[in-house]
């Protein structure tokens, strides 16, 4: 299973907007639907990514878990759903459905949203204060199919909660490892090597 980084954008970097639509309800989200919140998690999965296979139930947990302290989670998949159909938007709104997520999971056709958010791998994180400036990137902890380290999400778990707390972002900040965001043809970014 090849695995790809995350680019690491800079910290500091404010959330690209978007608009994109929710298969599971087949309403548009934007950015300034979570206007109100403290925080912003936005993560890059797709649905037959192992990587994002392996985490989904911890990804549930931590959806659940920081909603009541103003941490939204909004996810996004990017994957060309036409050599990919299990990445498509009827397959989202399954997987919602079957993961029990409780956070929007939103569907990029044009791949642009990805593009701008320099996003590389399913999964991929982003986690933006209430400015919406990046504090975090990278992984969601050190587990990965086959090791074993626990899947509890400690990375952004401890971003998250550090951001609430008033505390700096983390000095140290590992990039997610993950399947590559599928490209459709011709339309791979530069920064995606």
């Amino acid at each position: 299973m090849a695995a790809t980084p995350s680019t690491m954008a800079p910290l500091g970097t404010v959330a690209p907007d978007f608009t994109l639509p929710e298969p599971l309800t087949g309403e548009q989200v934007s950015l300034a639907n979570f206007a109100d919140k403290r925080a912003l998690c936005v993560a890059f999965i797709s649905n037959h990514c192992p990587f994002v296979i392996h985490i989904a139930e911890a990804l549930a947990r931590y959806g659940a878990d920081y909603a009541p302290k103003g941490v939204a989670l909004v996810a996004i998949g990017s994957n060309d759903a036409k050599n990919y159909p299990q990445d498509g938007p009827e397959a989202i709104a399954l997987e919602c459905q079957k993961r029990g997520y409780g956070f929007p999971y939103l569907y990029d056709e044009s791949q642009s949203v990805a593009k701008a958010y320099r996003a590389a791998c399913t999964p991929d994180f982003y986690l933006f204060d209430a400015d919406r400036r990046l504090v975090y990137r990278g992984e969601f902890d050190r587990s990965r199919p086959g090791n074993d380290q626990p899947v509890d999400g400690c990375a952004l778990r401890e971003a998250t909660d550090r951001l609430l707390s008033g505390q700096p972002p983390l000095e140290r900040q590992r990039p997610s490892i993950g399947c590559n965001i599928k490209w459709r043809a011709g339309n791979a970014p530069a920064y995606f090597g």
